[in-house]
């Protein structure tokens, strides 16, 4: 992981992705740098926008975040409709017990 963030980081300051500058920011970091890594890191990521990648993830790890809020709006409605029902229930059991 280390690895496509120090891609990222040479990408945010507009920097080539080359193996020397992921290897410099890697060292930095205080890690041992992989030779073999960062060569299929550079390989990988040789056709990809990295730009359209960043804005494709970000949406998706947004859509999972919304879903919690939704799930609890339909519990709650849920919610609702049952204590409705009860107090229905209720009202026509104490007009039953009046007119019974």
């Amino acid at each position: 992981m280390e690895y496509i963030y120090a891609a990222m980081i040479l990408h945010s300051a507009e920097k080539d992705i080359n193996e020397e500058n992921v290897k410099s920011i890697i060292e930095a970091a205080g890690i041992e740098a992989d030779e073999a890594r960062i060569k299929a890191l550079i390989a990988a990521l040789e056709d990809v926008d990295i730009d359209e990648a960043m804005e494709t993830t970000a949406m998706a790890a947004a859509a999972p975040a919304a879903a919690p809020a939704a799930v609890e709006e339909v519990e709650e409605e849920e919610e609702e409709e049952e204590d409705e029902e009860a107090s229905e229930e209720e009202a026509a059991a104490g007009l039953g017990a009046l007119f019974g």
